[in-house]
């Protein structure tokens, strides 16, 4: 067992697939020679040659679409967008190719192609480098979207994704992938991809969260136990298809829902899991499902950001609010 970063369990879960498929390839922007701009592909290409690790031009619409042919021909890709505000020029290829071909096809063409994302904000970036453009693609029938929060769930369901017959969208927490250190058991069965999970148990309120706000919602329980408060928080980790059986079933043990994620609220994903809640815990419920999230604004200069981004405070807030009703 060691202890790895989000980066090195990324880079860990890359080079162990690409050790038990050859059919498996790395490709983007930097990836090979400088190992991406977060080190996360850090010395595949001299392990595994530059056939297999690919270092693009700067045309995200080029990456994925050579993926597409690639994936019709065997090969299972994986992409890479430098930052979240870069997926944009691909964002045709991938709702009207990646999202389609297998659906098209009627089920004869697979489409196994991950397109890994560093999204969100909090490390100081200039405009287009710290988005959260996730809802974008859940909303793409097609599509999977997932989105680790530690340093295990990216060393295992990167594995997972690569090792999908259908197109995954791979969200990474950029401002986690130095931060923190877990313990890494490789030889332990880990949770299937499409699920979320309680990683705090609690009495008083479900908090639910994805990506880089995981870690914000558990301080902010550890913070509301000191004042007596019993906050159940839920990783969701995938944004679709959404694993909301586990959600339901805290929600009806504690009769309160907050949900809390980077990206402004408006037709976020809070607003379908807070749907979602509504519909089928509607008797259970003791305060209406509340939402965190960024401004409804463009991201802001990197000086003003921690105060659009949500945090601690704006968390324990909406958690006062619902435990007021």
């Amino acid at each position: 067992m060691t202890k790895v970063t989000l980066a090195k369990g990324l880079n860990a879960g890359l080079r162990k697939a690409m050790e038990d498929d050859p059919k498996v390839l790395v490709m983007g922007e930097d990836v090979g020679k400088l190992g991406g701009v977060f080190r996360i592909t850090d010395g595949l290409q001299k392990d595994f040659g530059e056939d297999r690790v690919i270092d693009s031009p700067l045309a995200e619409s080029g990456i994925i679409g050579t993926a597409v042919g690639m994936a019709m021909r065997g090969y299972r890709p994986v992409c890479e967008i430098q930052f979240d505000g870069f997926v944009y020029p691909a964002y045709d290829q991938i709702v009207s190719q990646v999202a389609k071909i297998h659906f098209r096809s009627k089920g004869r063409v697979k489409m196994p192609v991950v397109i890994r994302i560093p999204f969100g904000g909090g490390i100081g970036a200039v405009e287009h480098h710290s988005e959260s453009p996730e809802a974008q693609f859940a909303h793409t029938p097609g599509l999977k979207v997932v989105a680790c929060s530690n340093p295990v769930d990216g060393y295992w369901m990167i594995q997972q994704a690569i090792a999908c017959d259908d197109p995954v969208i791979f969200l990474e927490p950029k401002r986690q992938y130095h931060a923190d250190k877990a313990d890494l058991d490789t030889s332990a069965e880990p949770q299937p991809l499409f699920t979320s999970r309680v990683v705090r148990a609690g009495s008083d309120l479900t908090l639910l969260a994805y990506g880089p706000m995981v870690k914000t919602c558990l301080a902010s329980a550890e913070a509301a136990a000191g004042e007596g408060k019993s906050i159940e928080v839920v990783d969701l980790r995938t944004l679709s298809p959404l694993d909301l059986g586990p959600v339901y079933a805290s929600v009806r043990k504690t009769g309160r829902a907050v949900v809390a994620h980077e990206a402004h609220v408006n037709l976020g994903m809070g607003a379908e899991v807070a749907a979602r809640i509504t519909e089928q815990c509607f008797y259970s419920l003791e305060s209406p499902v509340l939402r965190v999230g960024g401004f409804d604004t463009p991201y802001p200069p990197s000086r003003i950001e921690e105060q659009w981004l949500p945090d601690l405070d704006r968390v324990l807030d909406a958690v006062d609010r619902s435990l007021a009703y």
